[in-house]
């Protein structure tokens, strides 16, 4: 991971600037999860660019449809997509696409998951039944992802192989931890990611 490593500096400087010249390839991550569990939050953490946010104030017709419990300070949601990018090296960047978390929105799923090398899904320790609709749907298309655990201020702290077993989790899925507002706690499970990635690869490879 040294080539990712490099760009630590530009991570979550959040400043317009083109994509260089010299790159010649690209990766795509979807960040996912459920409502309000801050994946806009954590691209915007991760982006070396100011990034594109499709959201929308939250009015009368959301009532009984999304859940604000413990969450009154919520105004808007996401309706489309989060969009940013790092750029891992002078020839490779890496796209990030975050998704809608209500199933109204699942229909993008399909178009913003096509050709994603893996996915971030975060959870809500305080809230994890409300993951299990996600993380069936990564399993259903079979994208590889590993589940970061948001940390809120009251967020319980959970064993990892209890949430292994309430999550319903293969051994093989990494859970990372980090708060999703801090830019190098972002880039870390970022990081641990993508060396997850790169290890199955050459696992596969190798049989």
């Amino acid at each position: 991971m040294a080539s990712a490593s490099s760009a630590e500096p530009a991570v979550g400087t959040a400043e317009p600037s083109y994509l260089p010249a010299t790159v010649q390839g690209a990766v795509k991550i979807l960040v996912t999860g459920p409502f309000g569990v801050g994946k806009t939050t954590l691209v915007g953490a991760l982006s070396e660019i100011t990034p594109l946010r499709t959201e929308e104030v939250m009015t009368t017709a959301g009532v009984g449809v999304d859940d604000l419990t413990g969450r009154p300070d919520k105004t808007t949601t996401t309706v489309a997509l989060d969009f940013g990018r790092i750029t891992l090296n002078p020839q490779l960047a890496l796209y990030l696409f975050g998704t809608p978390g209500q199933q109204r929105f699942w229909p993008l799923w399909e178009d913003l998951s096509r050709g994603a090398l893996g996915a971030i899904a975060l959870v809500d320790a305080r809230r994890l039944d409300e993951s299990f609709d996600v993380l069936g749907q990564l399993e259903e298309q079979r994208i590889p992802f590993a589940v970061a655990v948001n940390v809120f201020p009251d967020s319980p702290e959970h064993p990892e192989d209890d949430l292994r077993v309430a999550l319903d989790l293969l051994p093989d899925v990494p859970i990372l931890r980090c708060d999703a507002r801090d830019r190098q706690a972002a880039y870390d499970v970022l990081i641990d990611f993508v060396d997850h990635l790169l290890s199955t690869a050459v696992l596969e490879l190798q049989r």
